[in-house]
């Protein structure tokens, strides 16, 4: 019988790049109001570009927050700190334009419903050991590479922008081998081309920490900056936005996305806060043995407390019906927007972190979504029900 071989993809770019920069400005601000008002609402987005950063949204708290101090803080800690670079934290112009939480919204949240409509996906597989798919768990390895590179100084040439994409060949629906693996790097001008590619093969495509060394071979594709050259880039190149990064966010395409970006939103929206619970009973559930992959779906109606939906799929490897464990994990996990709140302890300054190379998949203490602590509970509660 012929293998069902296929090829998929999945990309990562740096805390450089200009959408990159507007998650990590917009959970900045998120952080700095939670430090001192827990129940702050906040849904910040902002925008940059040429020699400017506005940052616009919703945002009712006791607190004060200097946003352009905020702003200028991030850049600079990004690497956006010299003016040959085009755009720097000191000479940049920052614009506000803030405004409170509509009241309207807000009557549903205060009586603990959902602060809108929407679903969510959750996902986990055993293709890596943090439970993740491969292609984006090699992407965002690379993109966090690079940055490591250049803020130690290893290769003193890179500016903080980039990208990755990362190929990976699957045969019976396992990884294989990497066929294709993209790495785009945003340089100082007069680096070589071939000193670039000499430099990221080594310490990156040849290092057993970012790329298992059996899934490379004679065939696997190299691709560094594939026009010729990066030299302009960050926000002089390209105007950045806050959510235009949601499926580097999360999945890289291996599981669907409801479509709310999560940068910039306070726990009580449950774009956010819903996901991660989505991720967290997943994870639970392949954690658990249950089943090689499970996505999870959740859905909400703006001030209702309790999901509209939740629906299960597993992948191969299942032992129990889906409608068995979805009433496990209703019995297992609480759903509620305040429930999932306090089980994942999320009224914290914790978002940041979250903002460049992925919400999924970490190993940071505050990735509360990240731990398998349920699985007792959840094999108990399937055992029960199957009982019925």
């Amino acid at each position: 019988m012929e293998k069902n071989a296929y090829l998929f993809s999945s990309e990562s770019v740096t805390e450089g790049h200009p959408d990159k920069i507007c998650d990590q400005i917009s959970d900045a601000v998120l952080d700095t109001i939670l430090k001192d008002d827990p129940d702050g609402r906040v849904a910040v987005e902002t925008l940059v570009t040429t020699g400017m950063v506005i940052v616009t949204g919703e945002v009712t708290t006791e607190t004060y927050v200097d946003i352009p101090k905020v702003v200028r803080r991030v850049l600079k800690d990004i690497g956006y700190a010299e003016a040959a670079l085009g755009f720097d934290h000191e000479s940049c112009g920052v614009l506000t334009a803030i405004q409170r939480q509509s009241p309207d919204i807000a009557r549903g949240v205060d009586t603990g419903g959902a602060g809108d409509q929407g679903l969510m996906f959750g996902f986990a597989t055993r293709e890596t050991p943090e439970l993740m798919p491969l292609p984006i768990s090699l992407a965002q390895r690379i993109t966090r590479k690079f940055s490591e590179l250049r803020k130690a100084g290893t290769l003193k040439y890179l500016w903080p922008d980039g990208k990755s994409q990362v190929t990976v060949e699957y045969v019976d629906g396992k990884p294989e081998r990497v066929d294709t693996i993209v790495m785009s790097v945003h340089h100082r001008h007069g680096v070589s081309l071939d000193r670039i590619k000499r430099d990221l093969t080594r310490l990156i495509v040849r290092n057993p920490d970012i790329i298992p060394q059996n899934l490379v071979d004679r065939r696997t594709r190299i691709l560094v900056n594939p026009t010729g050259r990066f030299e302009v880039g960050g926000p002089v190149a390209d105007t950045g936005l806050t959510g235009r990064k949601i499926i580097v966010d999360t999945y890289g395409g291996s599981a669907p996305h409801g479509g709310g970006a999560f940068s910039g939103k306070d726990p009580s929206k449950v774009d956010r806060s819903a996901s991660y619970m989505a991720r967290y009973i997943a994870k639970n559930v392949v954690a658990a043995g249950l089943a090689d992959a499970c996505e999870v779906q959740l859905a909400y109606a703006i001030g209702v407390r309790e999901p509209v939906s939740v629906k299960v799929t597993q992948g191969r490897g299942a032992t129990v019906p889906d409608g068995v464990l979805e009433r496990a994990i209703r019995k297992t996990f609480d759903l509620t927007p305040a429930g999932i709140i306090k089980t994942l302890d999320l009224k914290k300054p914790i978002y940041l972190k979250t903002a460049a190379y992925g919400h999924f998949g970490r190993h940071e203490k505050s990735f509360t979504w990240e731990h398998t602590d349920k699985v007792d509970a959840l094999a108990k509660n399937v055992k029960k029900e199957m009982g019925r």
